[in-house]
């Protein structure tokens, strides 16, 4: 949730920056290009470790959509998008490890984490609720992300619309998972 501000702030206050760039992506191309790459290669690492709650009919769901998330992530790290040539192989490659991250931790926060055992709580419905507005608003972050692109791009580097739609999406994710993980609106702990 925090790697856009870190970078924003970073580029700002570290290395006298003058503007927020026009997505996640390009702070590759800046000096905070390692902050950049070590937080996805983190992230992909996690991923690849993380195991999940249950198996569904014997096979780990959770294990298998994480890993796939986990080679997304490094495919955003490591086929940078275009500085220049936003039709460039590596920058296709790019955007569709970015899209595919985005819109399997949609589907995971909408599909996975509402799963719902033989009896769930009161919190565990509202939970639900968090998970599938979590996963809506991601969906939502990207459409608008694809309209821009398509149809009003314009190539200032002032604009940083695609920027803010990530981070929307960073963060929509980041509290679906923070509800998981008990952080967020957890099960009352009987005495």
């Amino acid at each position: 949730m925090l790697l856009p501000f870190t970078l924003m702030t970073g580029l700002f206050i570290v290395f006298h920056g003058d503007r927020i760039l026009g997505s996640i992506s390009l702070y590759y191309h800046s000096r905070m290009r390692n902050v950049f790459v070590g937080a996805l290669c983190a992230i992909a690492l996690f991923l690849f470790f993380y195991r999940g709650y249950d198996n569904w009919k014997k096979i780990n769901w959770d294990m298998w959509l994480t890993n796939v998330g986990g080679f997304f992530a490094l495919g955003i790290a490591f086929f940078p998008t275009a500085l220049e040539k936003p039709g460039s192989w590596l920058s296709s490659v790019h955007f569709i490890c970015a899209a595919a991250f985005f819109l399997l931790f949609a589907f995971y926060s909408i599909f996975v984490f509402t799963k719902k055992g033989d009896d769930p709580t009161r919190h565990k419905l509202i939970r639900n609720k968090i998970y599938v507005i979590c996963g809506l608003v991601m969906i939502a972050a990207l459409l608008a992300i694809f309209l821009y692109v398509t149809f009003f791009l314009t190539g200032s580097p002032a604009n940083s619309l695609i920027f803010w739609g990530e981070t929307v999406a960073l963060i929509a994710f980041g509290i679906s998972w923070l509800t998981k993980g008990g952080s967020i609106y957890a099960d009352p702990v009987e005495e």
